[in-house]
């Protein structure tokens, strides 16, 4: 799996493979990638004298991808350390590479400081080198995948090749096929899949038209140009690369590679638990106070039998599940945020259901008084951890 841009399906990928006797899970990310710094937050080009470079056919830009913000990029962990950079250069790309309403960019020197461990390809026919090639600008295109060689390792790049019947992919080639000799970079035989089986082209198509709000018939909205966007069978592949065995068996290499992922992951279900609870307390004892000290606060003393009893229907569910500590953590967020003018909301969806985030102060709304569930946010057939953190696009309340 590498999805565009992000990893956020990870965990559940590897968990799902996991279900699976002898299915390897490999993750990976398609990257955007700055055309120079991911700080740069202006368009670039790289068409004769910077000007933005347009087909002859007129089939719009053959410029860098994006209106000129990004280049593609995939790349795969071989194992714990290597995902772990991964994971990193995808939050870096977030919080630092952001183009104005576009995608989270990393930059080559992100890339190099955390390339351990990763497995990386010029990507589909957005990527530097492809965009240099049909630009003819070889010398360049070359130069790109000499440093990327330096980066990863010459065991670790590979000259990506896909075949979708489309031009933009024909028209490049010839000169990846080149690089690859010059450089003796081996080749790697791929598929652009967005879904499982090739009958579920339509809805797919459907899906595309929904997504960006464009009736079917519009002639200009996006598609998929070309075809075979689904996953194909290794016969399929060995088929379509008959002239580029070695392309097909690398895959194989690649694969076969990839270690496990299970370091990373191991962590993943253990909440976190709050440092400053006192000796002699558990997390759940200490969020019982916690809670009591908060309701005399809200209610008054003595607690009214109808706020106690919401407060003991809660705990029941919130301890047996392990989410005290979860609890404390958020309160102490929230109390850290208020007292530094953080903005802080009145709470956020399903949260203000809890009588215990009201006593806690993580919300701002009283569930009784307005008639919340508690088991819309967490009840003994929801596994996943309640979703506590406020909106903080929401007003400042008073501290």
């Amino acid at each position: 799996m590498s999805d565009h841009g992000n990893m956020f399906g990870a965990y559940e990928f590897q968990q799902a493979a996991k279900g699976f006797e002898n299915v390897k899970s490999v993750i990976g990310i398609e990257a955007y990638v700055a055309p120079t710094s991911r700080r740069n937050r202006k368009q670039e080009f790289w068409g004769p004298g910077g000007q933005r470079a347009m087909s002859d056919e007129g089939e719009g830009s053959k410029d860098v991808s994006g209106g000129g913000r990004f280049t593609h990029m995939t790349m795969w962990a071989t194992g714990a350390q290597g995902l772990r950079n991964l994971f990193h250069l995808s939050t870096e790309a977030s919080y630092t590479g952001q183009f104005p309403a576009g995608k989270p960019r990393m930059d080559m020197e992100l890339i190099s400081e955390h390339a351990a461990g990763v497995i990386a390809t010029t990507g589909c026919p957005s990527g530097a080198i492809q965009t240099r090639l049909r630009l003819n600008q070889y010398d360049e295109a070359r130069g790109v995948a000499a440093a990327c060689q330096d980066v990863f390792g010459k065991e670790n790049y590979f000259l990506k090749l896909m075949d979708h019947g489309l031009s933009i992919g024909r028209e490049v080639r010839d000169g990846l096929l080149r690089l690859a000799k010059e450089l003796n970079i081996p080749l790697l035989a791929t598929n652009d899949a967005h879904y499982v089986h090739q009958d579920q082209a339509d809805a797919h198509d459907n899906l595309l038209c929904l997504g960006v709000g464009k009736n079917k018939a519009d002639e200009k909205r996006f598609r998929f140009q070309g075809s075979g966007y689904y996953l194909k069978t290794a016969q399929e592949m060995r088929s379509l690369f008959a002239e580029l065995p070695q392309a097909c068996d690398n895959t194989l290499l690649i694969a076969e590679r990839v270690g496990s992922y299970d370091e990373v992951f191991d962590y993943v279900d253990e909440m976190p638990q709050f440092p400053d609870v006192p000796e002699g307390e558990t997390q759940e004892s200490w969020l019982r106070k916690e809670v009591h000290q908060g309701l005399t606060m809200r209610y008054g003393a003595p607690i009214p039998a109808e706020v106690l009893e919401r407060f003991e229907t809660e705990m029941s569910v919130i301890g047996p599940m392990g989410f005290s500590s979860y609890f404390l953590v958020v309160a102490d967020i929230c109390k850290y945020a208020r007292d530094n003018g953080v903005p802080v909301g009145p709470g956020r969806g399903s949260a203000t259901g809890s009588i215990v985030a009201y006593a806690t102060r993580i919300t701002e709304l009283c569930p009784l008084e307005h008639g919340l569930l508690f088991e819309r946010l967490l009840n003994p057939e929801r596994i996943n951890p309640p979703e506590l953190l406020p909106d903080p696009r929401l007003p400042l309340l008073p501290r």
